[in-house]
């Protein structure tokens, strides 16, 4: 405990903190000692080994990150600071209908993810200081952005972590139903209270534009392709062929639903990529002019990325493989554990073992709405090229 009542941790005298060069986190081996599970939920301040205080941040003892800086100065986790956090996201962000509104950390509010679509707002909330505080949280989206309806989507595993339930409901009880939205420049089937993630990945909506600058008179394989979004501004830029594959059958039935809704022709199906890629008629299949890879994310763990890498390697020559000269690969992790330049040296192994030349087109990177701190790096997860294959 600190000085006086004011509950805090301290940090192991040879602990090598990440939290004191200004990472927001700080580990349950990095502290002399726990509090008492009372301050579970709370705000408690932390403290360097002689005692100096690196911030105000939120606690939890079931967690192995205990804690997780609010602010340097002392605050109160209450309505007014709420408040000021989402205000400042809020102006932080361009005037868009679909958008991230807060991200996490990133925004000051640790554990808690906010994607508008509309007049609807779509909320994950994952530390438990935050779940205590859910209803209020609500109350303040919705005095500071007057929302239709806010869904909570508490229903990712990441919440077991902070010994939270799995759940999901609507600020107003009502079931939320499917609908269509509009998210850069085309109409999608999202059922925000039942699909995946908030309902729609927004951070790859600029990417979509981005490819289809390359698409206009060629073939594209949209390979993991979700809602198909990818494959639909393929061929509305002029693609002759797209070909959408992803495993789970619902995101096939959407996309297709969505290639109809939006008027454009491309072909959808349920396939695993991996398996698609290594059959046998393949070898005699024509090549593509144009291949997406925005896989799910293989490393969910850092102990996993040595698989994960073996998995991006691959799938990357599969693809590189299967490009006619001059092809386009457009290629995308979503895993922070992978760093930019572990992509780039998988990519350089593909290269190799393919015998061609990948040059840069673009780079790749996720949009400003969700904003990455330069002392937290997993604030920073989306990252990718646009390759020529020569």
């Amino acid at each position: 405990m600190g000085v006086g009542t004011s509950p805090s941790l301290k940090l192991r005298p040879n602990a090598r903190a990440r939290a004191l060069q200004g990472h927001p986190w700080v580990f349950a081996n990095e502290v002399e000692v726990l509090l008492p599970v009372e301050h579970d939920g709370e705000v408690v301040e932390c403290r360097d080994r002689t005692g100096r205080v690196i911030g105000t941040g939120i606690y939890n003892s079931k967690s192995q990150i205990v804690w997780r800086r609010l602010s340097r100065e002392r605050v109160t986790l209450d309505a007014n600071y709420l408040r000021g956090a989402v205000e400042r996201a809020v102006a932080r962000r361009a005037p868009e209908p679909s958008r991230r509104l807060v991200w996490s950390e990133s925004d000051d509010l640790p554990g808690v993810v906010v994607d508008q679509f509309g007049d609807t707002l779509v909320v994950q909330v994952q530390t438990l200081a935050m779940e205590k505080r859910a209803a209020l949280l609500g109350d303040v989206l919705a005095e500071v952005l007057k929302p239709a309806e806010i869904i909570f989507r508490n229903d990712g595993p990441i919440r077991r972590l902070e010994g939270l339930p799995l759940e999901v409901h609507t600020r107003s009880g009502r079931v939320s139903e499917p609908r269509w939205q509009r998210i850069e420049g085309f109409d999608y089937w999202l059922d925000l209270q039942a699909g995946q993630k908030t309902g729609f990945y927004l951070d790859q909506r600029y990417q979509h534009a981005a490819v289809a600058k390359y698409c206009s008179g060629a073939r594209v394989l949209d390979a993991f392709c979700n809602q198909g979004a990818f494959a639909l501004h393929a061929a509305r830029a002029g693609a002759v062929e797209v070909l959408g594959l992803d495993s789970a059958a619902e995101a096939i039935d959407a996309a297709r639903r969505n290639a109809e809704r939006n008027g454009v022709k491309a072909e959808f199906e349920v396939a695993n990529v991996f398996d698609w890629f290594n059959a046998p008629e393949r070898a005699v299949d024509p090549l593509w002019d144009v291949i997406v890879l925005d896989p799910p994310p293989f490393a969910k763990s850092r102990s996993a990325l040595e698989g994960a890498l073996r998995g991006y390697k691959e799938i990357n020559l599969r693809a590189v493989k299967r490009l006619v000269p001059g092809g386009v690969l457009a290629t995308y992790t979503c895993s922070h554990h992978m760093q930019d330049a572990e992509l780039r040296q998988v990519l350089a192994e593909v290269a190799t073992d393919a015998r061609r030349k990948l040059r840069v087109l673009e780079w790749s990177h996720q949009p400003a709405d969700h904003p990455v701190l330069v002392t937290m790096p997993e604030s920073e997860y989306l990252r990718g090229y646009i390759l020529r294959a020569e």
